[in-house]
């Protein structure tokens, strides 16, 4: 099955038309229609609409706009979860590289001890990529992500170290409120994937010598 969460699909036999919103097994789907219903149907019985293009397929298969920097930014990688635009059922999920880096990302998926490579790309500086998509109602089976990420440039820049994540997801994740992501131009929730430089402050490092003194 060539089917993902999101495509626009027609039924082959009925005069149906709708977003797939769940993978039930190897062979059936949910398709929500325009009554937001979702109706199981196998797959071998609906066909791609193709021509059908959404904000998160220009997000995916289109860079961002770059911004011209002023300066080369290091930090600022993040993993973005959104819910689709036509069924908020359907979670999809970026990386958002707000760095001045190129990033080769990896992800790999963990459940029930079988391990599935999910995605491997390369990302520019200030863009983002969708990794995967699931269904938001089953958050509590979403496999362990495994994130890899390598930084990479062209600059006089000495490369960060490689960003290794293994975690799984849970509910606690998407309690808090949605943010303004403006690299994905909607609301999220965000997660920091890389760690900021820590920053010395010369005053309270004058103030912490002479205490100890």
């Amino acid at each position: 099955m060539n089917f993902k969460l999101g495509d626009f699909v027609r039924f082959v036999d009925e005069n149906l038309e709708g977003y797939i919103t769940r993978i039930i097994d190897k062979d059936t789907i949910g398709v929500t229609d325009a009554n937001d219903f979702e109706i199981p149907v196998l797959a071998s019985k609906v066909t791609l609409v193709h021509g059908e293009v959404t904000d998160n397929d220009v997000v995916t298969n289109r860079p961002a706009p770059v911004t011209p920097q002023t300066e080369f930014i290091k930090n600022g990688v993040f993993l973005a979860i959104v819910t689709d635009q036509h069924s908020n059922s359907v979670a999809h999920f970026h990386i958002v590289n707000e760095t001045s880096f190129q990033l080769l990302i990896s992800l790999t998926t963990e459940k029930g001890g079988d391990f599935k490579g999910e995605f491997a790309n390369i990302l520019a500086p200030h863009s983002t990529k969708k990794i995967y998509s699931d269904h938001l109602g089953d958050i509590q089976i979403w496999p362990k992500f495994i994130i890899e990420a390598l930084f990479n440039t062209v600059a006089n820049i000495e490369p960060k170290p490689p960003i290794v994540i293994k975690r799984s997801l849970k509910g606690k994740d998407l309690s808090v409120a949605k943010v303004d992501i403006a690299l994905l131009k909607q609301k999220g929730w965000l997660i920091r994937l890389d760690e900021t430089e820590a920053l010395i402050d010369p005053q309270k490092l004058k103030e912490s010598f002479f205490k100890s003194h």
